[in-house]
């Protein structure tokens, strides 16, 4: 329906309405209590009748009785009318009522339908959505549509030594090709960097190198790499990749968020929650699918009409130094002070780099790594985040933040 004729025909039903709440209303008015005077006069006036009619009283008496009574009753409205007794006031108390009853409702009407209607659009069916959302799927962009449609970033910019570390890395793939730790160094390192052609050549020779030996991650690294280079979104080509880790994995926890995640991107939060929740609840709290699952998954759960409630997160033992554990250090020598946050970054740096993290631990690693001035150890963790966030850019974004301020970005 055209915007104007939704609008055209509301403003008609609301007049119609109004006008009907307003007669009612008048009606009700105008049975408001009648003065205390013109009452008896009236009440006189039905006795006389009724004398009449029960033979009490002759006719011509009657008569003049009606024409008498009748005279004070005029006599008395005009002096109420004058006075602006109750009876006079009936028909503007009534109108300024029944208007003012009328643009409340009215009001509450437009702050309701402005809060949840949606003119312009029709009723969305469960059976009309769900072919809308298949729709979506089908005829989602592709890989190189995507890439396209996203706006360019300048690419993270590498220091000297982590450029010349690159340099030699480049040249050892080149020269052994076959290497497949290489590969897969190469391929994170050129993801991490922003040159995802190059980290999408250094997989794909892996994968060809792997053959049937290629383990699920190694499949996933590709959709991996696809989502980053897309800026987050789950083409058919990535989604093709997710689909061969899962056929090789059914349980792999990062194929199984991200294919929820595609199902978030095509209009189908049904299907994301049901692959999430289990996942969420299997944990470990700190993983990094963990982490972007409780970011996302309430708002999914809404979008399905699922109840839902976010346990709490419990989060890992070991969370590097807290504000406790650096007041106490001040009393120890500045060896064993030292001695101890090593211990303590080392035992957090360590848990990040194998099993990842929320991004908040990354943020403290950043932190502490720049306390410390370890720029070599802040870029590797800077890596290994690249690759553990690489399904939450903002997230990622708030790592390279803290990097750059630590010092030691890339």
């Amino acid at each position: 329906m055209d915007q104007w004729l939704f609008w055209a025909v509301a403003a008609a039903l609301a007049a119609v309405v109004a006008a009907i709440l307003v007669q009612a209303l008048r009606r009700g008015a105008e049975t408001a209590v009648e003065h205390p005077d013109l009452k008896v006069y009236r009440d006189q006036l039905a006795e006389v009748d009724r004398d009449l009619a029960r033979g009490t009283l002759a006719a011509d008496e009657a008569q003049r009785l009606r024409v008498e009574v009748s005279r004070r009753l005029l006599e008395a409205d005009r002096a109420v009318q004058k006075a602006g007794g109750p009876g006079a006031r009936t028909d503007r108390r009534g109108l300024v009522l029944a208007v003012g009853f009328v643009l409340i409702v009215l009001a509450g009407a437009l702050w309701l339908y402005n809060r949840i209607g949606a003119p312009g659009y029709p009723d969305l069916p469960l059976a009309l959505r769900l072919d809308m959302a298949e729709d979506a799927y089908k005829t989602r962009p592709s890989q190189a549509e995507a890439v396209a449609a996203v706006p360019a970033a300048p690419a993270a910019p590498a220091g000297a030594e982590f450029a010349a570390l690159m340099d030699k890395l480049r040249a050892a793939v080149a020269a052994r090709p076959e290497d497949v730790t290489g590969l897969e160094l190469l391929a994170r390192n050129e993801s991490a960097l922003g040159n995802f052609d190059a980290a999408l050549a250094a997989q794909t020779r892996l994968l060809d190198v792997q053959g049937d030996a290629a383990t699920a991650d190694q499949q996933l690294m590709m959709a991996e790499i696809l989502i980053a280079q897309a800026g987050g979104y789950v083409s058919p080509e990535a989604e093709g990749w997710i689909i061969r880790t899962l056929e090789q994995d059914p349980q792999h926890p990062m194929a199984r968020y991200l294919s929820g995640l595609m199902f978030a991107q095509v209009g189908r939060p049904d299907r994301s929650f049901a692959l999430w929740q289990p996942l969420l609840a299997e944990g470990p709290a700190e993983a990094p699918w963990a982490q972007a699952i409780r970011t996302d998954i309430q708002a999914v759960a809404e979008q399905a009409g699922i109840r839902f409630s976010l346990p709490d997160a419990k989060g890992p033992d070991l969370q590097g130094p807290s504000a406790a554990d650096m007041a106490a250090a001040s009393d120890m020598s500045a060896a064993d002070r030292q001695a101890m946050i090593e211990g303590m970054v080392g035992q957090l740096e360590a848990r990040l780099m194998s099993d990842g993290g929320p991004v908040e631990d990354w943020v403290k690693l950043m932190g502490v790594l720049g306390v410390l001035a370890q720029p070599d150890r802040g870029r590797a963790a800077l890596a290994a985040a690249e690759q553990a966030l690489a399904a939450d850019p903002a997230a990622l974004a708030e790592v390279r933040t803290a990097a750059a301020a630590a010092g030691f970005a890339p």
